[in-house]
Formats: structure tokens, sequence, C-alpha cells
């Protein structure tokens, strides 16, 4: 069946690329790139730098899909199913520490000395917990929209406020920043203009905090060499979290065809990728 067969007719469709299926596949390739580049090319720059493509496209495709989709609680459920099985691989892929086996001593290392309730609890803390996957996010960016469109009992009001505010709790992957970017794509997605322009305003504002990049693909930058006319401008789109408009192009320009993806397929790919990262770590650290 195909995307728009899904389109609930009470509401226009988003502007914009609809096919969330490449548009998956082309996320989990920047995702992988930014993984790989963090722990096995020891934080490589320009790569994690292609990897802030992927979550704007992932917000997207969470965008699309909550439109099309028959039921927002099996949604969900999808997505929390999705981000438990894969967060003991992701705690095992994305740690820092190279070694795998040093990594799975240290955080079974609460039990070395037998079963405990409380030892179990800590295992379950580092695991589940310490620091949660993607999925987590997608989950909340999802919720708030459910309570946005919905309305009931004031759910348009305290559903993505409760997002936000679990998402800074909890720890979630881009904290109350990732939740509230599903939240400004949905206000516009209509118009491929108003997404274009909340984008550049949102990454803009979120890269501020970072450094200027001084060396792109090992091009040296002197940006400050400049008048100040070219090079503030310049300087403010060259952080790492405004390098996230490159996503624009495949958010705003429609592909002439889609690829299905069965369900089990699509989700199942992010685990997957972590365990070829594990596998990787284990060829190159041991």
């Amino acid at each position: 069946m195909s995307v728009l067969s899904r389109e609930r007719p009470s509401a226009p469709a988003p502007a914009g690329n609809l096919a969330t299926g490449l548009l998956k596949l082309i996320a989990l390739l920047f995702m992988f790139i930014d993984h790989t580049g963090k722990v096995l090319f020891n934080n490589a720059a320009d790569m994690r730098l292609l990897g802030r493509i992927a979550f704007p496209i992932y917000a997207w495709c969470i965008v699309v899909g909550f439109h099309y989709t028959r039921s927002v609680p099996r949604y969900l459920g999808r997505l929390l199913l999705t981000g438990l099985v894969s967060q003991p691989f992701y705690v095992l892929a994305l740690d820092y520490e190279g070694h795998v086996g040093a990594l799975i001593s240290r955080v079974l290392s609460p039990l070395a000395e037998g079963f405990s309730f409380a030892g179990l609890g800590k295992v379950l803390d580092t695991v589940f917990l310490a620091k949660p996957n993607i999925f987590l996010t997608l989950f909340l960016g999802l919720a708030a929209l459910w309570g946005i469109r919905e309305k009931k009992y004031l759910s348009h009001l305290w559903g993505p406020a409760a997002a936000i505010i679990l998402a800074t709790v909890l720890g979630a992957d881009y904290g109350w920043k990732g939740v509230l970017l599903f939240i400004l794509l949905y206000a516009c997605r209509e118009r491929s203009s108003a997404i274009a322009a909340v984008m550049v305003a949102f990454f803009l504002f979120w890269g501020a905090s970072y450094n200027v990049t001084t060396n792109l693909f090992g091009i040296p930058l002197s940006l400050g060499s400049l008048p100040d006319w070219i090079g503030l401008p310049l300087r403010a789109f060259m952080r790492l979290e405004t390098y996230a408009l490159l996503s624009l192009p495949f958010i705003l320009l429609p592909f002439s065809r889609d690829v299905r993806l069965p369900k089990w397929l699509a989700y199942g790919l992010y685990p997957a990728h972590l365990i070829l990262i594990i596998l990787l770590k284990l060829m190159v650290f041991g």
C-alpha cells in the first residue's frame, strides 16, 4: 500500500519529501558515519559534522509518519520496543572505551561478587538510563505531536511540555532541543518555505554555543581575513550543529520514487548498524 493511500483526509499532507523509506536509509547512512567517526576514528570532526544531517531527517520522517499512521499507540510501541532492544548494543557500540570485553566487564561489575537486586539495578541503570539512544527522543517527539493534535484534557499544552521535561530529566539524545524540533517541524509542515525558515532559525540558535569550524575535510578555513559583512554570517553557519541544515535538501525536495521497507527491516536496521560497529570495534581494538 502506498504512503499516499494512508493519508488522513481531514488534514493537508505535509509539504516536502514524503519518501520516508529512502529518507530513513539516508539518515541511517549519515548516522553510521557519525558513530564510526566517534568510536573508530577518534571523534573525527568531519565525520561527526556529516552525522548532524541524520537527526533532522529522522524528525521529519516522524512528522510524515504521524500524519499517515493508522495507530499512534502502535507507532509509539514500535519506537519504544526498538529503543529497548537496541539499548544494550548502543552502550557497547557507542561507548568511547574501545575494548568491548573491558566495557562488558565494567558494566557487569556490580554483579561480579554474585547476584543481588541492588547489583542488578545498577547494571540496568548503566545500560538503560545512563545514556539512552535516539529512539527515546523519537518516542517523546511523537508523543508530543500526538498530544498537540488530539487536544484531549488540554493535552496540546501539557503533552509537549511533558515530553520536553522528560527529555531533559531522562537525558534523551539531543535533549529538550531535539523534542522541540519535532514540534516546530509539525507546526510548519504544510509549507516548504516555512520549514526552511524554521530550520535555519532553529539551528542557528542551536549552533551558537559551538565553536566555528576551522578545518573542513582537510581544507583550512581562515574566515578572519574576510570582511565582517561576509565573515560574520559565514561563521554563524559553520558551527557543528548548524551543519544539520545540510539535511534541508533531503527534507524539502521530493524524490521521484521511494522504497518500501518492511516494518521489521525499517526498525531492525538501527540495532543492526550498532552490531556492525561492535564487530568493527572488536576487529580494531580487540
